[in-house]
């Protein structure tokens, strides 16, 4: 083991295993209910809004919210934010007003099925394989993450963390399944705010609260939008529109809008309304947690100086452990920890879920075995599971050869993400769009982020993340433009194939005119737009 920077006691190795153990016991708990397929991979459509809004939220609350966005805040200053505000309500709001009832509607059981039935057979196998590839690596991200933290606090090594936690995983995701994940994430969303609220109160009381905090971060770090004139002014150095172009458009919609990761926490919810509020009232609470994020990174800036890619100190990703090194005292450590482990097996889970639902249906039941019974799915989506971690194992390496988590993984949303949203856009409001458009719009805007990621020079943009903006722009035109085109000289599908799936083809598709006024989507819509117009003038 190599030496850590705290010496944990007996209590906080007793918080962490109590954790383990509980998490096992979930999965345990729900194995006698994992009957048929569709309570393996969709909880048989039967979970309450409100526990589908906060595993919605906590299955994105991995290690790219922890580790990432506080290493983002250091190197890039409050515009981390942004990540939280104008990079993810719009989308999350859209995707409860617009798109939930066409992917509830549709029945169908993953976003590449939903592919298919907007389009063709090859759009769901580029999306169902693109798809597999990035939840993989993501979900090595997690692991990567994870062994981190193991080894700064407690002085395990990588290897041995990664596998840990692999394990953990394993065990509770293939017993219990979907459901088992989505029950463990909103035990987790309660965990992160619990462990990691007090490094934000112990900074700032040392630090002399915000305003002594701010006066002593640069002028560039301290605002959301001014400075944003120029990409020379700004800690992010990037320019207003590559934010709201790249950030607000691309990014956030791919993401949000189209990634099964999320939208199968909405897709299980138990009927029509709940699964359109399920991203909605989740933006609520997304809005608030920059207050883990910005805090923690701005405290490791001041108390920290030298953290990067080339410091013997370490990483930017360093900047919450060592925090959490500095401030929290025997006990607090174990919670903090297991706080931390909670964000990266969320994460991790979140993904292996997703990639074993679109492996068994989009792959496997497509392409190589399509007449088996449904016990013989059950029991691939249970291999395929354990195949998905270690997959993951591997692809936890990758990460170690990037400057922080947040370039890695936005450079995986260019390349997935930002193609399927223009085919996405396009399926949905244009019914002219054709199967054919779909699929060489997919593999133009695929092709395009790789070639503008491969064939640039490393310094051709001001910063990784700026790059990342811009590549996720052109990814989304090229998709966009090129299955205009593709569609405008193939044939489309007539239009009793499109009912459920294509606006304006077969009117409203969803009444909530009897739903009380304060569960009503478009309300919670608004009040979510409100709050997040406000939340930016205010950090100005």
């Amino acid at each position: 083991m190599d030496k850590a920077l705290f010496q944990p006691g007996l209590i906080d190795y007793a918080i962490i295993i109590v954790y383990f153990i509980f998490v096992l016991l979930v999965g345990f708990a729900l194995k006698s209910k994992m009957k048929t397929g569709s309570d393996f991979f969709m909880s048989g459509r039967s979970v309450p809004g409100w526990i589908t809004s906060l595993a919605f939220l906590s299955a994105n609350l991995g290690a790219i919210e922890m580790l990432g966005y506080v290493g983002s805040t250091y190197q890039y200053g409050i515009m981390s934010a942004h990540f939280y505000w104008i990079g993810a309500v719009p989308a999350m709001v859209f995707l409860g007003l617009f798109m939930m009832p066409y992917y509830y509607g549709s029945k169908a059981r993953s976003v590449p099925e939903f592919l298919k039935f907007r389009y063709n057979e090859a759009t769901r196998a580029f999306n169902g394989i693109s798809f597999a590839v990035m939840t993989v690596l993501m979900s090595g991200v997690s692991l990567y993450a994870m062994a981190l933290i193991l080894k700064v606090l407690l002085g395990w090594s990588m290897s041995t963390s990664i596998l840990l936690a692999a394990v953990i995983v394993l065990v509770y995701v293939g017993i219990g399944g979907l459901t088992s994940s989505i029950y463990n994430e909103v035990i987790q969303f309660f965990l992160i705010w619990i462990g990691l609220l007090p490094v934000v109160f112990l900074s700032l009381r040392d630090l002399g609260g915000w305003d002594g905090l701010m006066s002593r971060i640069p002028e560039t770090f301290s605002h959301m939008w001014q400075g944003t004139g120029s990409a020379a002014t700004n800690g992010m150095q990037v320019e207003w529109l590559g934010i709201v172009l790249g950030l607000g458009f691309v990014l956030s919609f791919g993401y949000w809008t189209t990634d099964f990761l999320v939208v199968q926490r909405a897709m299980v919810a138990k009927d029509m309304t709940a699964a359109r509020n399920t991203p909605i009232i989740a933006s609520f609470f997304k809005m608030l947690m920059p207050v883990l994020i910005v805090v923690p990174g701005f405290a490791a800036y001041v108390l920290l100086p030298g953290l990067g890619p080339d410091s013997s100190i370490g990483s930017y990703d360093m900047a919450l452990p060592l925090l959490m090194a500095e401030y929290y005292p025997t006990g607090l450590l174990g919670l903090g920890i297991t706080a931390l482990l909670a964000s990266f097996m969320s994460g991790m889970a979140g993904n292996v879920t997703a990639f074993t639902t679109v492996w068994t249906y989009d792959i496997y039941q497509a392409y190589i075995k399509k007449d088996a019974s449904d016990k013989h799915y059950l029991n691939m989506g249970r291999i395929s599971t354990a195949v998905g971690i270690v997959i993951s194992v591997g692809t936890a390496y990758i990460v170690m050869g990037f400057p922080s988590i947040m370039d890695y993984m936005q450079t995986l949303f260019g390349f997935f993400n930002a193609p399927v949203f223009a085919v996405f856009l396009l399926g949905m409001f244009w019914k002219r769009a054709t199967g054919w458009g779909g699929f060489w719009g997919l593999v133009a805007g695929t092709g395009t982020a790789f070639a503008l990621y491969f064939l640039l020079p490393a310094d051709y943009y001001a910063s990784a993340m700026a790059g990342n903006f811009w590549r996720a722009w052109w990814a989304f035109l090229a998709a966009f433009v090129v299955e205009i085109v593709v569609s405008l000289i193939t044939k489309p599908k007539p239009e009793s194939e499109l009912k459920g799936l294509v606006y304006g083809v077969d009117g409203k598709i969803h009444d909530d005119s009897e739903v009380e006024w304060y569960r009503k989507p478009w309300v919670l819509g608004v009040a979510a737009i409100v709050m997040l117009v406000a939340l930016n003038a205010w950090f100005y």
